[in-house]
C-alpha cells in the first residue's frame, strides 16, 4: 500500500509532533508530580517519554516551558470541569458552588501528581513562582466572576469581591498543600464541605 505524501505511519507530520508533546506533557507530569521522586530534569523527562532532547526542544525551549505546559494543562481541566459542574448542577447557590469545588478538587486529589505539581512543586521553584502566582490569579477572578453570576445583587462590589475570592483560591490552595503532605487529617470530601461553606459564607453581603 502506498504511503500518502507527507504521512508516515498514518499520521502527518502535525500529528506526529502533537504525539510526542502529548507524550512528554505525560512524561513530565510523571516525573515532577511523584511523591519522593527524583529532581526533575530534562533528561528523565525524555527518558520516561522515550523520546530524544531533540524532541524535546521542538516542543520546548527548556525545562522551565515543560513545567509551565503542564501547570497551564492542569489549571485549564479545573477551570472547564469546574465552570461545566456549576453550570450543569440544578438547585440553589449552595449546591452549584459545592458542585464546582468538587470537581476542582477531584482533579487535585483523584491524581495527586496534579495535585502536587500545582499546588506544591510549583512553589519550590524560583522560576515558577510568577506563572503559579497568575494562574492563582486567574482563578480568583473565575471565583469573582461565579460569585457575581450566581448571588447576583448581594454579590460583593468590584474591590470587595476580588479581595474574598483571592482569600478563598488561597484558601483552598492551602487545604489541598496540607492534605498532599499529610499534615491535614481530611478526606477530599472534607475538603470541599470546608470549601463549600468559606464561599457561601464570604462571596457575598
Amino acid at each position: 500500500m502506498a504511503v500518502k505524501a507527507g504521512q508516515y505511519r498514518g499520521m502527518t507530520a502535525e500529528q506526529r509532533h502533537a504525539d510526542r508533546r502529548t507524550r512528554l506533557l505525560e512524561a513530565t507530569l510523571e516525573v515532577w508530580g511523584s511523591e519522593g521522586g527524583p529532581t526533575v530534569t530534562m533528561t528523565r523527562i525524555c527518558a520516561a517519554a522515550g523520546l530524544t532532547e531533540r524532541y524535546f526542544y521542538q516542543s520546548f525551549s527548556g525545562l522551565d516551558e515543560a513545567l509551565m505546559a503542564v501547570m497551564d494543562d492542569i489549571a485549564a481541566q479545573i477551570a472547564e470541569r469546574a465552570v461545566a459542574a456549576v453550570d450543569e448542577t440544578e438547585g440553589g447557590p449552595t449546591e452549584r458552588v459545592r458542585a464546582g469545588i468538587g470537581a476542582f478538587v477531584e482533579i487535585l486529589t483523584d491524581d495527586p501528581r496534579k495535585g502536587r505539581v500545582a499546588i506544591v512543586e510549583s512553589v519550590s521553584l524560583d522560576a515558577l513562582r510568577p506563572h503559579r502566582a497568575r494562574l492563582l490569579r486567574q482563578f480568583a477572578e473565575l471565583a469573582q466572576h461565579e460569585a457575581g453570576e450566581l448571588y447576583g445583587p448581594e454579590a460583593w462590589s468590584e474591590k470587595e469581591g476580588r479581595m474574598a475570592a483571592t482569600m478563598f483560591i488561597g484558601g483552598v490552595a492551602e487545604l489541598v498543600t496540607a492534605w498532599i503532605e499529610g499534615t491535614l487529617e481530611a478526606t477530599p470530601d472534607d475538603i470541599v464541605e470546608a470549601a463549600t461553606h468559606h464561599f457561601t459564607a464570604t462571596a457575598h453581603r
